[in-house]
């Protein structure tokens, strides 16, 4: 028997494998099954150069779990090795400079195990003893067995084995019994190796019977070897790739469609990525790509790998550039990374450009569905936003989809305003913004829908683009002012007469409300609505944002004000006017008779201090001067108390108002109750 140390002479070697690795400790078996899996492609390599004549046809690795010996066996049929070369890749870990190299990365076990291979090590983040047993294909070999309690110091000696491979034999320690739980065991298994290039046994399938399950006689492989990204798109059909996407997501939805990677330069990529179904609420996870390394399983977390917006998708990314063991500063730096970050933009631009040239039919149909994610690559990735614009589409309130090129020409020679702006009008919600959709319908324009979270920002970044483009909310203001052709003047009211209305409809305006009314005037025509209701486009589009965004404190902590305008020719307004005149008529001219005079004497007092510095102004006129303005302001607020408490007691000007609510869903709880009521009573 020979004993001996390890060729690292630092000591820190385990304690910096168990320490660093230990949030990722159930990757000892992904490395040891991989290591197992590679021994025997090496040997099926030399067996089809005629350097091995054994029978491969039945190879297999298997990983056997005793959970009373507290053992965990690794096993296969591959290459194997000899007592030298167990002293040379087990014995030896030869790299110049290793315990400088310990010293300077026992931070980081990323780059100690992936970049040196020590990936066999892993074992002993579980185990207080590892055996190694292990017969070389060499003909005459003489099987051997290394043995290590985690500690510098092995064994090594001459055993019996009758089989070519190696066994791994893993003791598992006290503080990680975990490992001896077959559910766990089944589980890292089903992570890591479900696509491994060969059959992984581990125990034997299970049946039902009488209520219990119970071991068969038939091997339990765990891997499918020949997963369908490996193979090559035309040996696949539709349902082939749709069979795949449900052995990933067994309880997902079907996907939109998918796209195949096949790369062998400037790199090596091979993959799957499907396109699912997301919903416009944007609740999206992002660890649905599974990334492998020769089809091993490295990581769910691609972030950097491909770019942000593509991590909505689903699928497969399989590449040999990229190693098992990924540090966030690897991908960082890795030049091969930026490639394959960069081809896969490219790739699903492509892929989506084709399907809408192909099939415009089908990609109408999922663009609901899909257009999220387009948008989401359209705002975080320029290059993906330069190839969507070919691909890009609108969907109106008719249902019908139009490119760029295509809704420019529909709306140009209708929806241009007087600057020589194009107008898109659009609506966030069609049930809710019902009543301006028509509205501007009825006037001839076309309304886009853009329903999403996104689309805020997204018609930012159009406008940046475009600057000859505006868009509109349908909402934002009464439909002859939605696309100003000219500047037309209207009769209106006085002055005086919308000074004295604004208090009357503004104290039927909810008080307690979470929005800010501010009343307007316009002449909307005889026939339209007595009052409407709008949204300023900059405020809320900047409270959208907000929302979505999570900043902009300033615009989202601010209340939302919303103009109520009121059409100054509609019969029921001027019905409140000829009221508010009758019954308020002389009491209001004494009024304005009284501010008129005060007025008069406040200008000549002011008129008197042109020209004089402050101290020169006599007491007596500045206490004067005081006295005037507060009789002032008591008017003012007599004048808007009388107008306000005229008001509330008119039932048609409160009727009018809840209407306005009404159409914009804002009338609600005992103020809708109030508003039946009060109709009933109206129409009696």
């Amino acid at each position: 028997m020979q004993t001996g140390k390890i060729g690292v002479t630092s000591e820190n070697l385990f304690p910096i494998i168990k320490k660093f690795l230990y949030s990722d400790h159930d990757i000892f078996l992904r490395e040891i099954v991989s290591n197992a899996v590679d021994a025997t492609q090496k040997l099926r390599t030399l067996a089809s150069k005629g350097e091995y004549e054994g029978d491969l046809n039945d190879a297999k690795v298997t990983v056997k779990l005793d959970a009373e010996a507290k053992t965990i066996t690794i096993s296969d049929m591959g290459i194997g090795m000899t007592a030298e070369e167990v002293e040379k890749y087990i014995n030896q870990i030869a790299f110049s400079g290793a315990n400088d190299f310990l010293d300077k990365y026992k931070d980081d076990a990323n780059a100690i195990i992936g970049h040196f291979g020590l990936g066999f090590y892993s074992s002993f983040m579980v185990s207080d003893t590892v055996d190694v047993i292990t017969k070389s294909h060499q003909e005459g070999a003489q099987a051997v067995k290394w043995s290590c309690d985690g500690s510098p110091e092995f064994t090594l000696e001459e055993v019996e084995k009758e089989n070519v491979g190696t066994d791994i034999v893993m003791y598992i320690s006290d503080e990680e019994k975990g490992f001896l739980e077959d559910s766990k065991i089944s589980e890292i298994l089903n992570k890591y190796c479900k696509f491994l290039p060969v059959p992984v046994i581990y125990g034997k399938k299970k049946d039902w019977k009488d209520g219990a399950e119970v071991a068969t006689d038939e091997d339990n492989q765990i891997n499918d070897i020949a997963p369908a990204w490996t193979k090559m798109p035309a040996d696949l059909k539709d349902e082939d790739y749709k069979d795949f996407y449900r052995k990933l997501y067994p309880m997902g939805e079907d996907p939109l469609f998918n796209i195949h990677l096949n790369v062998d330069y400037p790199f090596n990529l091979t993959g799957i990525l499907y396109f699912p179904k997301i919903k416009s609420n944007f609740e999206v996870q992002k660890n649905k790509i599974q990334l492998y390394s020769n089809q091993v399983f490295v990581t769910d977390s691609v972030e950097g790998i491909v770019p942000e917006f593509l991590t909505m998708l689903h699928g497969v990314i399989d590449s040999p550039d990229i190693p098992l063991n990924v540090s966030r500063s690897y991908l960082q730096s890795d030049s091969n990374v930026k490639k394959i970050s960069s081809h896969i933009n490219k790739k699903v631009a492509d892929r989506l450009h084709q399907i809408y040239k192909d099939s415009r039919e089908d990609f109408e149909s999922k663009w609901d569905d899909l257009k999220i994610f387009i948008e989401y690559g359209m705002l975080t990735e320029d290059k993906f936003n330069e190839r969507a614009m070919n691909f890009f589409l609108l969907k109106n309130t008719e249902g019908n989809y139009f490119n760029w090129e295509e809704y420019e020409k529909l709306v140009k020679d209708t929806q241009t305003d007087k600057d020589n702006n194009t107008i898109y009008l659009y609506t966030t919600n069609v049930e809710e913004q019902f009543t301006f959709v028509e509205a501007a319908k009825n006037k001839g324009y076309d309304v886009i829908e853009l329903d999403d979270v996104l689309a805020p920002h997204l018609i930012n970044k159009f406008e940046q683009k475009y600057t000859d483009k505006r868009f509109v909310r349908v909402d934002s203001d009464v439909a002859d002012n939605l696309i100003k052709k000219e500047d037309a003047a209207k009769d209106e009211l006085t002055f005086v007469q919308k000074q004295e209305l604004s208090p009357v409809f503004q104290a039927v305006c909810p008080a307690d409300s979470e929005y800010q009314f501010i009343v307007d005037f316009q002449d909307l025509g005889e026939t339209g609505s007595p009052m409407v209701i709008t949204r300023s486009e900059f405020m809320r589009r900047m409270k959208d944002m907000s929302a979505s965004q999570g900043g902009m404190s300033m615009y989202g902590d601010m209340p939302e004000s919303l103009n109520l305008v009121v059409n100054t020719t509609h019969p029921l307004v001027k019905q409140v006017l000829d009221t508010k005149d009758k019954k308020l008529g002389t009491k209001l001219e004494k009024l304005g008779v009284d501010l008129t005079a005060k007025k008069d004497e406040i200008t000549v007092l002011e008129k008197a201090k042109e020209g004089k510095k402050e101290e020169e102004i006599p007491s007596a006129e500045k206490e004067q001067l005081e006295t005037l303005n507060s009789e002032l302001a008591k008017l003012e607020e007599n004048k808007r108390g009388q107008l306000s408490e005229f008001g509330k007691e008119s039932k048609v000007a409160k009727q009018m108002v809840d209407l306005a609510l009404l159409a914009n869903g804002l009338l609600k709880g005992a103020d809708l109750d109030k508003f039946v009521k009060r109709s009933v009573e109206l129409i009696k």
